[in-house]
């Protein structure tokens, strides 16, 4: 939507504060908030988070127990990232940026 005065400029300035007030609130966000279908999609040839981990033979019952290297290795073969860390920063600079309104 395009700006058209200082009138437009400060509504949206506001909203970008407001925004962002609401992103420094937030201490975490579900890995489905942050890894959409859509991100999922974009850069791997899954549809979604589930189909992605099912693919790696992960249980995401035990996640937190899957070896590092295991599931980075696996990232690398099935995306452009290196390692799952480099996929979830990713995914988290474009969760911020539409939590912004951008």
């Amino acid at each position: 939507m395009p700006i058209k005065g200082l009138d437009d400029l400060s509504k949206k300035l506001g909203q970008l504060a407001d925004n962002a007030k609401d992103l420094g609130n937030t201490t975490s966000a579900p890995a489905t908030d942050i890894l959409t279908p859509e991100f999922i999609a974009q850069h791997t040839k899954f549809s979604d988070l589930a189909e992605l981990l099912q693919a790696g033979g992960f249980d995401v019952a035990s996640f937190q127990a899957i070896p590092q290297e295991k599931l980075d290795g696996f990232i690398s073969s099935v995306s452009s990232f290196g390692s799952w860390q480099e996929m979830i920063n990713s995914a988290g600079v474009a969760w911020a940026k539409r939590k912004l309104g951008f």
